[in-house]
């Protein structure tokens, strides 16, 4: 049993190591040694690879962290390490603006930062980074001012380079995979009508999206799944469309793919495009998927709240057809949800008419790339003399699940917009919640938190237009 893999221009034939091994694991053990293991769940970015992806029917490369991609998942991938980026013994942009700039010290980040930024720069095309690029990558010993000088002197990618040449090509195409090793199974159906095949032969099969959280669980607690199936090969999970209804966002997208379709409506759901820039970081947003994020059904997760703020529904599939619920009804638990066996989470709608106010916040001990301790969504609309027409508030991090703070609105609705109504919410939240105390957050503190981020909500709203 073997399966095609593409990595720096040479078809590999995978047919020797388990299922379980990680794409990092793989391009060491055939001497490519520039990425390397740091953290094993996603946030130091020293596994950095690219990949070639589809966006909008033409090919773009996407960095990602191969320490959270099983080997299986790679098949039929076309993949670049930063041993590919140079030519001979002449360096790309990247490495050049780190050498030259100091950016590097030990070494051990460099490759990570110089796959973030050349992705960065072939994506942007015009020349220089966003420093947010970066946020997915972390350096010990350089300090961080020489490597941003490194992004902003980055010019536009040279025309004359392999990889920029590649992209005028078409992208790869993910192929149908059956892959066993040992104790473990790995499946990659095509269709919905495979998908329900291997539902039926394997219930136990765990489905499978972009799997960044699923590989932490099996790189730190050495967890393992006798099958997986993976849903990143079925077209239908990955729709997005826009009309007088609202907004339908397919579960199977990434997060990086949601926000470039965003960047092409006129009027996308406010707060969304503010949001997903909290959500992880660059590497992490390029293969999580919305989907998935809701499935794990983590208190913490980022995007349940913003979800239930608006009010949002949830497709699920299966072999026996399509059913709608609302995202407040999913959760039923810790890490407990509303899908049946079988089922697959196949698109989320936001309904018109929006909101036209929204705000998302989090608190965590870093800005970015960080699990929230706290998280609220809000969401209002006033009438002409400032009551509250409508209001959804949602929290992350105080309680065993993702909740709508339905008391707190009910203190709210069709009150003036001040701050009487809002003592009187936050001491319905301090009644209706139930954190728990861990290493984040005690629960004095996180019941503090969320009372403050709803007062405000308040005051950066209150002089806004209604």
């Amino acid at each position: 049993m073997s399966f095609p893999l593409t990595i720096n221009g040479r078809v590999r034939i995978v047919g020797s190591s388990e299922a379980g091994e990680t794409l990092l694991d793989y391009v060491r053990s055939i001497g490519l040694t520039g990425a390397k293991e740091g953290c094993a769940e996603g946030e130091c970015g020293a596994c950095a690879l690219l990949w070639v992806e589809e966006r909008e029917g033409i090919s773009c490369l996407r960095a990602i962290n191969s320490c959270l991609v099983p080997l299986a998942a790679a098949a039929h991938r076309e993949i670049y390490t930063v041993e590919a980026l140079a030519e001979g013994d002449r360096m790309c942009q990247a490495q050049r603006g780190m050498v030259e700039e100091g950016g590097s010290q030990c070494g051990y980040c460099t490759p990570g930062f110089v796959v973030s930024l050349f992705a960065e720069q072939s994506d942007r095309r015009g020349g220089g980074a966003t420093l947010a690029a970066l946020s997915g990558n972390l350096c010990r010993c350089t300090g961080y001012r020489p490597i941003r000088d490194a992004a902003l002197r980055l010019p536009p990618l040279e025309a004359d380079h392999p990889l920029f040449r590649r992209l005028s090509s078409p992208p790869p195409r993910l192929g149908p995979l059956s892959w066993e090793s040992g104790p473990e199974r790995f499946l990659r159906p095509t269709s919905l009508d495979a998908l329900w095949k291997l539902s039926s032969r394997y219930p136990e099969a765990r489905w499978a999206a972009g799997m960044t959280d699923l590989s932490v669980e099996r790189n730190l607690r050495f967890r393992r799944f006798p099958c997986l199936v993976s849903l990143e090969g079925i077209p239908e999970l990955r729709g997005f469309r826009e009309d007088a209804q609202g907004i339908e966002i397919g579960a199977g997208l990434s997060l990086r793919a949601i926000e470039e379709r965003l960047g092409e409506i006129p009027e996308p759901p406010p707060g969304l495009r503010e949001w997903l820039p909290l959500f992880a970081s660059p590497l992490i947003r390029n293969r999580a998927t919305l989907g998935g994020n809701l499935a794990t059904a983590s208190p913490v997760g980022d995007s349940a709240p913003l979800l239930l703020a608006l009010d949002a529904r949830i497709v699920l599939l299966s072999s026996e057809g399509s059913r709608e619920i609302s995202l407040d009804t999913f959760f039923l638990g810790y890490r407990k949800t509303a899908l049946r066996p079988g089922e697959v989470i196949c698109a989320i709608r936001i309904p018109k008419p929006y909101p036209s106010i929204v705000r998302f916040y989090k608190v965590a001990k870093r800005q970015s790339d960080d699990i929230a301790t706290v998280s609220l969504a809000a969401a209002l609309d006033l009438d002409a003399v400032r009551r509250v027409r409508r209001i959804g508030l949602a929290l992350g991090g105080v309680a065993d699940r993702p909740l709508r703070a339905a008391a707190a609105e009910e203190e709210l609705e069709g009150k003036p917009w001040e701050l009487p109504a809002i003592e009187r919410a936050r001491r319905a939240l301090a009644a209706a919640l139930a954190p728990i105390d861990d290493h984040r957050g005690s629960r004095a503190y996180r019941l503090a938190v969320a009372k403050n981020l709803l007062e405000k909500f308040h005051w950066q709203t209150r002089r806004l237009p209604h």
